[in-house]
């Protein structure tokens, strides 16, 4: 499944082994994958943020959280295992029909807790962004839907029944051969957020970014309610 040749097997057999299979002890401790789920969880969090801080120099700090966040979510992690084909590999209740919500992305946590106790950070770094993040990420289309802020903000102001309006001109430096606009976006008849650009899109993309800026000041949940939030543990 990885390509690797254990130095120790005996953790990724113990990470396979999802709590609702656990065996027991003569004095009665759990023999399953949690504590190694739990290794992992911290272990795929600092890898992804490590690769993302390389690879967008010029992010701010908003922007590769709301990334990592993406990346590293249950819902994610899920269809990562079982893209690599771990789902085949799991010991739970019930079988192969076992119906847990976060089975898999678990499994996938335990096995790289796993794979850092036997073969190290640095290895685990590339096993997970080389063998899984290229492969099975779309970091661009990611990333643009990241700086989409028209959408995004669309998107809240249908969630909370909030009428949006945009108004768009040519802005006073405007010529053919140097276009200019300027748009004002409005929410619920209130001026939310201005934008310049050598483009309609552009200055509405402007505008809406900034009147995501003064909503979240105000306390609204822009951005992480547009990425659908946490989807939990």
């Amino acid at each position: 499944m990885f390509g690797l040749r254990p130095n120790n097997i005996e953790l990724y057999k113990l990470a396979l082994i999802h709590r609702s299979a656990s065996l027991f002890l003569d004095d009665g401790a759990p023999i399953n994958n949690e504590r190694l789920e739990f290794l992992g969880d911290a272990v795929i969090e600092s890898i992804v943020s490590d690769f993302l801080f390389i690879e967008f120099p010029e992010a701010d700090e908003g922007f590769l959280s709301r990334l990592r966040s993406r990346i590293v979510r249950r819902s994610s992690l899920n269809r990562l295992a079982i893209e690599i084909g771990l789902d085949r590999y799991v010991i739970a209740q019930g079988g192969n029909g076992f119906a847990q919500k976060h089975l898999y992305g678990d499994t996938l946590e335990a096995m790289m807790g796993a794979v850092y106790l036997d073969k190290g950070y640095d290895f685990s770094n590339r096993l997970f962004i080389n063998g899984i993040l290229r492969k099975y990420v779309d970091l661009d289309d990611m990333s643009e839907q990241e700086t989409d802020f028209k959408s995004r903000l669309i998107e809240w102001s249908q969630k909370n029944r909030k009428r949006l309006q945009f108004d768009s001109a040519p802005s006073a430096s405007y010529t053919a051969k140097s276009p200019h606009f300027r748009t004002t976006v409005l929410v619920d008849g209130r001026p939310s957020g201005d934008g310049e650009g050598d483009s309609k899109k552009e200055s509405e993309q402007r505008a809406c970014q900034e009147a995501i800026r003064r909503l979240e000041r105000l306390g609204e949940s822009v951005l992480s309610e547009a990425a659908g939030g946490s989807d939990g543990e």
